[in-house]
């Protein structure tokens, strides 16, 4: 008999900024640290004989949490890794749900019919995994593995082994970040113990605790997933001016040095540095917010400089601020770069908190119109 240990990776990129990441190689989150902690206490003591994980970092960085004192080696295997997501790799899950439906429908809730550009076919990754799996516990008879995979590709192989058809996928729900199941190989038979078991996660820790989107039976559109756009500011700059008005207002506490005109000189060159430098944010039909980025500034550092990150008076403290800062972070790695920066005022107590939480830190301060700002980075890898 094989016992098998299958585990997600902890909290990435894409889960914190609902963004589409399949084979994309994203990174572990300031929490997800935090999470591989606690799962490395929860198998302390636990006879691990292998340790193996897919090809991409995410499950690599979560697997060091037992690979922490024992005299082992990770092995990569990448037929553990998620499912391929064709066209939709790194797109926000908003501009899927709003663009294509029907696809995301099917996605969700009966994915051998989900079929997009480039994708991995649902029936191809649930014989990928269940193939995989089971050599490895052949290879690997009367021990213990632990095995490091992805949300789809768990929930693939776990639906195939109790049976549940697609349509019913609905039956084996969401796994959240580091959770485990536990599965017995003999005589080539499958059986599973438990599955999505996130027990060594307090609320405070969990991705899911913080999220509703998984408890859905059967799910359809998340409107809290933003759409993230290009913005013209040839026919929205009075939209743009209106917003960097509130903005200012909201972090000196009066419109004192405030102009717009430099303001929409900077958007303007922005956009002709790059398409992807000036979006808006949009909640369904609904103008949500703006992220707009200097490509430029800061390359010299090996960063992308964000020069206004904005959100709607009512979307505010409702953790969607962070899907605008992954529009950031997509463009950043697409050029190559390794940080993010920006400035903030020392007195905007709530944009300071903000940054920090995603792991943003001071590393310097300037002189600012109003007030003293602090230089703020955050590294990429």
């Amino acid at each position: 008999m094989t016992k098998i240990y299958l585990i997600r990776h902890a909290e990435a990129e894409g889960n914190l900024y609902r963004r589409v990441h399949g084979h994309y190689d994203g990174d572990i989150t300031p929490r997800g640290c935090k999470q591989i902690a606690l799962l490395s206490e929860r198998f302390r003591g636990v006879r691990v004989d292998a340790v193996y994980a897919s090809d991409l970092r995410r499950t690599q960085k979560t697997a060091g949490a037992l690979l922490r004192d024992r005299p082992l080696s990770l092995n990569i295997e990448p037929r553990l890794k998620e499912i391929g997501m064709g066209i939709w790799e790194d797109s926000p899950w908003g501009n899927v749900g709003y663009d294509q439906p029907e696809q995301l429908r099917y996605f969700s809730n009966d994915p051998d019919k989900w079929s997009v550009a480039g994708c991995e076919p649902f029936p191809q990754l649930r014989a990928r995994m269940t193939g995989v799996l089971a050599e490895l516990a052949e290879r690997h008879e009367g021990q213990t593995l632990a095995c490091f995979s992805h949300g789809m590709a768990i929930r693939a192989l776990v639906s195939g082994l109790r049976d549940i058809p697609s349509d019913r996928i609905y039956e084996t729900p969401h796994g959240d970040n580091t959770c485990v199941a536990a599965i017995t190989y003999s005589g080539g038979r499958a059986d599973i113990a438990y599955f999505n078991d996130n027990r060594h996660l307090p609320p405070a820790v969990s991705t899911f605790a913080g999220q509703s989107w998984w408890r859905e039976r059967r799910m359809t559109f998340d409107a809290s997933n933003l759409r993230i756009i290009p913005m013209d500011i040839s026919e929205e700059a009075r939209l743009y001016a209106d917003c960097y008005r509130d903005s200012w207002r909201t972090a000196h506490g009066s419109l004192k040095g405030f102009s717009e005109e430099p303001y929409l000189r900077q958007a303007e060159k922005a956009v002709k540095k790059s398409p992807l430098s000036l979006m808006k944010a949009l909640s369904g039909d609904d103008f949500a917010g703006i992220i707009e980025l200097d490509t430029e500034r800061g390359a010299e550092l090996d960063a992308v400089w964000i020069s206004f990150l904005y959100l709607t008076p009512g979307l505010r403290g409702n953790k969607l601020g962070v899907q605008l800062v992954g529009h950031a972070v997509s463009v950043c790695r697409k050029l190559g770069r390794n940080a993010l920066r920006l400035h903030v005022a020392e007195e905007n107590k709530s944009a300071l908190a903000f940054y920090r939480k995603l792991g943003f830190t001071a590393v310097g301060t300037e002189n600012g119109i109003v007030c003293p700002l602090l230089l703020l980075e955050m590294k990429l890898s």
